[in-house]
């Protein structure tokens, strides 16, 4: 499904982000992708996404080597992958229908699929009552949740969160990544990255551990200690740096005004 093979990443202001990378995560795995802040797991995730380009080794998405891409041909990978953020990132003027609809018709999709798609998959995160609502209307919880249907509605094979339990409490946060457990537990690959160690613990799925844009740790031992260096590290992974990511980067969607 996903393989690194001897990833380095280095950006043009010198900053290394990564070091010689190399795992392969199957289709259908839960991996918790853990670190201090700057340790390079969103440059990870960027190189998954093609959002980043890896300065020396190989990645392969679903036995393609991405540095085999033409420029046309990114936007159909992504069409494999649902993201999740952290800030939500909903369009406030539209509705919670029209919020998930919009990834559908960002590829083409016809209206009546649209019609029957979206309030399955509202039903299946708790808010299918919650349609015509606005996002300000909701909760944090509710939002994070939208954000969610939003990823899963065109059938990803991969879905990609990051820090997807920042913005709620602790009970949410259970939540949804009881959610995202039971997504995979259809087939579905998902990645998550996450500071929170409980929840780590707690659901027992594969953990890797990046420090310092190293894997340090890459355990399936329910009883692994999650650990890494909280040391100052100047890199290149805060959260601010998703900024120039698109909305919908798993559609290459560009959003309205």
């Amino acid at each position: 499904m996903i393989d690194f093979e001897n990833v380095s990443k280095t950006y043009p202001n010198g900053t290394h982000a990564l070091y010689d990378v190399t795992l392969h995560i199957d289709k259908g795995e839960f991996v918790f992708i853990v670190g201090a802040s700057g340790a390079g797991k969103s440059t990870f995730l960027k190189l998954i996404m093609h959002e980043e380009t890896p300065t020396s080794g190989e990645i392969v998405i679903n036995g393609k080597k991405t540095s085999k891409l033409k420029r046309r041909e990114v936007p159909y990978l992504r069409r494999h992958m649902g993201i999740v953020f952290q800030d939500f990132r909903l369009i406030e003027k539209m509705n919670v229908f029209d919020n998930v609809a919009f990834a559908m018709r960002a590829v083409g999709e016809r209206t009546a699929t649209i019609r029957k798609r979206v309030p399955y998959v509202l039903d299946l995160v708790g808010l299918k009552d919650k349609m015509r609502d606005k996002p300000s209307e909701l909760s944090g919880g509710e939002q994070q949740r939208v954000s969610l249907a939003r990823a899963l509605v065109n059938n990803p094979e991969i879905i990609i969160a990051d820090e997807p339990t920042g913005n709620v409490d602790p009970e949410m946060s259970h939540e949804i990544i009881e959610l995202l457990n039971e997504i995979n537990a259809k087939g579905t690959t998902v990645l998550v990255v996450t500071h929170e160690h409980e929840l780590v613990r707690e659901f027992h799925q594969r953990v890797i551990t990046i420090d310092h844009g190293r894997v340090i740790a890459d355990t399936k031992d329910k009883n692994a200690h999650v650990h890494y260096s909280d040391d100052d590290y100047d890199g290149y992974d805060d959260y601010e740096d998703y900024d120039d990511v698109p909305q919908y980067p798993d559609n290459a969607v560009v959003l309205p005004d």
